[in-house]
């Protein structure tokens, strides 16, 4: 049970949830965007989340869509992750998130709940950050589109009044070879200890982390040591891990030891399934 009230509002377009918005901020409220709904719910149960007015955003046309455009796949926020695996549009977003949690809670989690949540893991983001995705922002100035990485440190950065209505990748990573892998501790639909998304563009591999340290990432120097060709498989996995942008978790989930340990283990599955070849 959510111990507090809070009005409900559920605008049928981008300008109707703005003004709301902006309305509710000049009356004093203190006000959220709600998409699925998951993490509200979970967060407010134990008092770690409040709100005076929640703006649901899957009453707008723009979040729900799911299909090509031209050269680009385009992908609502409000979008379940159930969904956006069935459709089979972006094959490696599609595995990646049929590893989050269980089927019936995929069925309420979008992706845009996912790649903004308070959760570190946010495994969603890794497929668009290795497919340069750009997201297009509602704000009160207009829509905008960027690349996903100018609003991303460490986490998304959205401003004030400003919510995610999409996501845009390029056709052409869709036919891409992919790989993804999560591994857990305990059951498969557990936190994970190490998640990576991978794909090959160029005859070099791009790889993205979750749950290896405090923030999902893709890194420049990690997929230089992979793709270094004068190293042996063992060598450019211990080179990549010794460049991870940050300190590796150590947590209930699991040790830092047993992280790397699994980390590396994990790497070398990813290399194989690609057929990265030894030099």
């Amino acid at each position: 049970m959510i111990p507090f009230d809070f009005e409900y509002y559920k605008p049928e377009t981008i300008p109707e949830a703005i003004q709301t918005y902006q309305e509710l901020r000049n009356q004093g409220k203190k006000v959220i965007y709600y998409s699925g709904g998951t993490e509200f719910i979970t967060f407010s149960r134990i008092n770690q989340m409040a709100a005076d007015a929640i703006i649901d955003i899957k009453g707008i046309r723009e979040c729900h869509v799911l299909e090509q455009q031209g050269d680009q796949f385009v992908i609502g926020s409000a979008v379940s992750l159930n969904k956006i695996t069935e459709s089979s549009i972006f094959p490696l977003l599609g595995q990646t998130v049929k590893q989050i949690a269980d089927h019936t809670s995929r069925n309420k989690i979008t992706i845009g709940g996912n790649i903004n949540s308070r959760l570190i893991y946010r495994e969603g983001i890794l497929p668009l950050l290795l497919s340069d995705a750009k997201v297009k922002l509602a704000r009160s100035e207009g829509e905008l589109v960027l690349p996903l990485t100018n609003i991303l440190d460490k986490e998304l950065k959205i401003g004030s009044g400003e919510f995610l209505v999409q996501i845009l990748v390029k056709k052409s990573y869709g036919s891409l070879p992919f790989a993804s892998l999560k591994k857990t501790k305990i059951t498969k639909v557990s936190y994970p200890v190490v998640s990576i998304a991978a794909l090959v563009k160029d005859q070099r591999i791009r790889t993205a982390f979750s749950g290896v340290c405090e923030y999902p990432f893709r890194s420049d120097q990690v997929e230089a040591a992979l793709n270094e060709t004068s190293l042996s498989m063992a060598e450019k996995i211990n080179k990549a891990v010794s460049l991870l942008p940050a300190q590796i978790i150590d947590d209930i989930q699991a040790s830092r030891e047993y992280r790397t340990f699994v980390l590396k283990n994990a790497l070398h599955e990813i290399m194989d399934s690609l057929e990265v070849a030894p030099a």
